[in-house]
């Protein structure tokens, strides 16, 4: 199987996470969700659990609620509890696919790669699902040894967004991968110019 030579989920981890938090904190309506809120922004996860919990108790199918509190589990690395939150944010939202893709994230973190794609393809189909829906997917691709398929879904990613430098850097660390090192240094040139984080140092390694 294929792998990367560098750490890729703590990347895809960053940019999911600022795409959900931005979620979580456009949605506000209770003086609990508003301290669970702005707890999440300060990065005091369990506080916002906390918060969120108490307005789950007299709104038990508060799909940003749970959502909220799924997200601050994730955070600490809870994923059994964050998993029970989203899903049953899930079956009162099922098109949702800012829940799709947090479930997808968790169990690439998990290892549990085949889930992953299942979720973050379901992400991926639905409509003004954002670029990191096929990134996901890529990645969970790229790691059941599909490069192919891989590739074909980080260019998919690339076309959702022509400014998806993470994408271009991902594509081409699995092109380098696969031996396509002209290519690959393409993708990491355009990685660069988008100012992405270790997009000229993965430049500099692979294209002298």
């Amino acid at each position: 199987m294929l792998r990367f030579k560098i750490t890729m989920n703590q990347g895809i981890f960053y940019l999911f996470s600022l795409l959900i938090a931005a979620t979580i904190l456009s949605c506000s309506s209770s003086s609990s969700k508003n301290i669970g809120n702005e707890a999440f922004k300060k990065g005091d996860f369990s506080s916002a659990i906390i918060a969120y919990s108490e307005s789950l108790k007299t709104n038990p199918k508060d799909v940003n609620l749970l959502f909220g509190r799924g997200r601050a589990y994730q955070e600490l690395e809870k994923f059994f509890e964050a998993q029970q939150d989203f899903e049953k944010a899930l079956n009162l939202e099922p098109k949702n696919f800012q829940i799709l893709l947090s479930i997808a994230s968790i169990q690439l973190d998990q290892k549990n790669y085949a889930n992953a794609l299942l979720y973050a393809t379901k992400a991926e189909e639905i409509p003004g699902a954002p670029a990191v829906s096929s990134l996901l997917k890529g990645r969970a691709l790229h790691l059941l040894g599909m490069p192919e398929a891989a590739l074909k879904a980080y260019g998919h990613a690339i076309q959702v967004d022509k400014n998806f430098g993470q994408a271009y850097l991902h594509r081409g660390l699995l092109k380098v991968a696969l031996k396509r090192n002209k290519e690959a240094c393409e993708d990491f040139k355009l990685a660069t110019a988008l100012d992405y984080p270790r997009g000229k140092e993965i430049l500099q390694k692979y294209c002298k």
